[in-house]
C-alpha cells in the first residue's frame, strides 16, 4: 500500500488530535494535551492560521503527522519552518513515513524560501536523534535543537536523502 503525505484540511481535526495525545503518551506526558479540536480548526483553519500540519496516510488512514510554523532568522533575513511535532503510528514506525514527512516539509521550506528547518528533540529518544543525523540534521549543543540548512534541505527535498 502506498504512502501519501497531504497538508491537513478541516475534517483532519480528530486524527491530528489522537496522534498529538498518542505524542504526549510516547513523551511520557499523557495528561499534559489540552488541545481541542475546536482549538486545532482555529488555529490550523482559522482566518489568518499561522500554523500547519501535514498527515501521513496509507490505505486512506492517517499513519503520521508533522505540524509545524513559520519562524524568522534575524541572521539569515529569512523565514525558518520549525517542527513543533512529528509523530508515527508505532506500527508504522521504520516504514518510511517519518523521512516522508520530513521530504513533505523540506519542500515547503524550500517553496517559502525558508533558510532552515528547526526543532528539539527530547535527550532520551536516541533513535529520534539517529534518524535525524541520517536526513543530515545535526545537533546544536546546549537545549537540543535540530535544524537543516540550505543544502540540506535541498537535498532532502529533491533526493530524499
Amino acid at each position: 500500500m502506498s504512502l501519501a503525505i497531504r497538508a491537513a484540511s478541516p475534517g483532519d481535526e480528530g486524527e491530528i488530535l489522537r496522534m498529538v495525545r498518542a505524542l504526549a503518551d510516547f513523551e511520557r506526558e499523557p495528561d499534559a494535551v489540552v488541545a481541542t479540536e475546536a482549538m486545532l480548526t482555529e488555529n490550523l483553519f482559522g482566518e489568518g492560521a499561522q500554523v500547519h500540519a501535514h498527515i501521513a496516510e496509507r490505505a486512506g488512514q492517517a499513519v503520521g503527522l508533522a505540524l509545524w510554523f513559520l519562524n524568522y532568522s534575524t541572521w539569515t533575513g529569512r523565514p525558518g519552518l520549525y517542527l513543533e511535532d512529528l509523530f508515527v503510528d508505532p506500527a508504522e514506525r521504520k516504514s518510511g513515513v517519518a523521512r516522508a514527512l520530513m521530504v513533505a516539509l523540506a519542500e515547503e521550506a524550500l517553496a517559502r524560501g525558508c533558510a532552515r528547518m528547526d526543532w528539539a528533540v527530547l535527550d532520551w529518544n536516541t533513535e529520534a536523534m539517529t534518524f535525524y543525523e541520517r536526513i543530515g540534521a545535526r545537533r546544536n549543543e546546549g537545549w537540543q535543537p535540530w535544524r537543516i540548512e540550505g543544502d540540506g534541505i535541498e537535498r532532502l527535498a529533491l533526493t530524499g536523502k
